[in-house]
């Protein structure tokens, strides 16, 4: 018998003001236990573009579309988004992706 189960990881391209990104960071510690416990968070980290310090990424993988989508409508999110989206030089750019892996038991 195979099992399928689709997950959804998640990047997301943040660029913030030079004067902010300290500001960002600390936001991201005391809020990355937070979000990582939030059910159907899989996995989060933070990567910093080598290239231009003041970005930086986010990758996350969620067991289902709907897990992703109950944290982006939850209170948790929207108090996090409130204190990050004042801090950004340019707009976030997000990508999805559907990875399906199976099981034979």
């Amino acid at each position: 018998m195979s099992l399928i189960s689709p997950m959804i990881v998640r990047i997301v391209q943040l660029t913030f003001k030079e004067e902010f990104v300290s500001e960002f960071l600390n936001n991201f510690e005391q809020s990355k236990k937070q979000i990582r416990h939030f059910e159907g968070c899989l996995h989060l980290t933070l990567l910093q573009d080598k290239e231009n310090a003041n970005t930086f990424f986010t990758i996350s993988k969620w067991e289902s579309q709907e897990h992703l989508e109950s944290y982006r409508n939850s209170e948790l999110f929207t108090r996090i988004w409130s204190k990050t989206k004042p801090l950004f030089a340019s707009r976030p750019k997000a990508w999805s992706t559907s990875i399906v892996s199976g099981g034979i038991s």
